[in-house]
């Protein structure tokens, strides 16, 4: 049962200071998000851009790997920005965090390619992606404990479902941004330097994130705590020496925040590449595709956290992640039948089979770009993954003699 001051909280009307505060936070993480969703959005591109000194099929693996980087250094972004947020409060480390990632884009929209700079280009791009993990880290996770520290009791939920939007803003930004400037030069141009302007535009962001972000007070339940002289003097042994805190941030990390990631980037992310890459569709028609699912999608951040306040957390979350179990294939497969139904029906209609000595065919990841594949089998398996044609591989049994 909630108290009754509780359940006053929660039927009051949200306060001018309240929609402040989650509108500032809401729109600067969503900017960050724009930055940090550009790579990805545009990962086929970069890969020929930034690892042209490798076949194709290894060039978008790099690149997917480098964008896999700044999500690898996202918890050492939380704990290091969450520890300087209990040093000097959450305003100031979200000035540190938006400039990090916002410099980081713009860099990445002027860096010269590999086929001016040599392996120096991947190697610093992969080096800036690291540091927007870092800011991200700190950023969403400040965000949200910002929000919530501002949220009354009873609405932590609906308040904070305004962060969870952010992500997907922040990619519908970068869409909208990418499809403007393809439609506004066209896709050979934009193939060859106009992927840059999204990037460089950045900058523009950043100034309107800072600018907001100096108007904000500091939260306060930061404030209290600190006049209190009540802030923890080591966060991080508290959190991670103790079992009993240690336990809870396992289960956060492997147990829920796992499988919401693979949720959502299955859904969104993947699509995408899905679309582009598998199913040959272009890349204006992709991102309008795209858009229009988030736009759809993008409420329901807000109904079910309002909702998770009424029944709780742990019951959506996990009708989610078992909604997903239960729907992700067929909805791939009708994807593939409505964006590309003829390759839908030839793949259907048309069983692939590979036949060949096992000894001449080889795992084709070429990461150094030096190996040569010449079997036939080789070259037959690079042909149908390039066409996107789904194929068995048998071994034949060796003739007689």
């Amino acid at each position: 049962m909630r108290s009754a001051t509780t359940a006053a909280a929660a039927a009051r009307p949200m306060s001018q200071e309240e929609k402040k505060v989650i509108f500032a936070s809401s729109l600067g993480t969503v900017f960050e998000w724009y930055d940090f969703y550009l790579y990805g959005s545009l990962a086929a591109i970069i890969a020929k851009q930034f690892f042209s000194g490798l076949d194709e099929g290894s060039a978008f693996i790099f690149a997917l790997l480098a964008f896999a980087a700044g999500f690898i250094v996202r918890p050492f972004g939380a704990i290091f920005f969450g520890r300087l947020g209990d040093m000097i409060g959450r305003k100031y480390t979200f000035l540190v965090t938006i400039l990090i990632m916002g410099l980081s884009t713009f860099i990445v929209g002027i860096l010269p390619n590999y086929a001016t700079i040599g392996v120096a280009a991947p190697v610093i791009l992969i080096g800036l992606r690291m540091l927007q993990g870092l800011a991200l880290g700190g950023e969403y996770g400040g965000a949200a404990t910002y929000v919530a520290e501002h949220a009354p009791a009873g609405k932590r939920g609906a308040y904070t479902s305004w962060i969870q939007t952010t992500a997907t803003l922040g990619l519908f930004l970068s869409l909208m941004v990418i499809l403007g400037t393809r439609t506004i030069i066209g896709e050979a141009a934009f193939a060859d330097w106009g992927w840059r302007v999204p990037f460089i535009v950045s900058i523009l962001l950043l100034a309107v994130s800072v600018y907001i972000r100096l108007s904000m007070n500091e939260s306060p339940a930061f404030a209290k705590m600190k006049a209190e002289g009540k802030t923890s003097k080591a966060p991080l042994s508290e959190s991670f020496g103790q079992w009993k805190n240690l336990k809870i941030v396992i289960l956060a990390l492997v147990g829920l925040t796992a499988g919401q990631a693979v949720v959502w980037y299955s859904g969104q992310f993947y699509a995408l590449f899905f679309l582009t890459q598998a199913l040959k569709v272009d890349g204006a028609t992709a991102n309008i595709m795209v858009a229009i699912s988030l736009i759809i999608g993008t409420p329901f951040f807000i109904v079910f956290g309002a909702w998770s306040d009424k029944i709780g957390r742990k019951p959506i979350i996990m009708a989610g992640c078992l909604l997903a179990v239960l729907t992700y294939f067929p909805v791939f497969t009708a994807l593939t039948k409505a964006a590309n139904p003829d390759l839908a029906a030839a793949q259907a209609a048309n069983k692939v089979v590979v036949t060949s000595d096992a000894k001449e065919c080889s795992f084709q990841f070429n990461p150094t770009g030096t190996v040569k594949f010449t079997s036939s089998c080789d070259i037959a398996k690079q042909v149908l993954a390039g066409s996107s044609v789904s194929y068995d591989n048998v071994g034949c049994r060796t003739p007689p003699r």
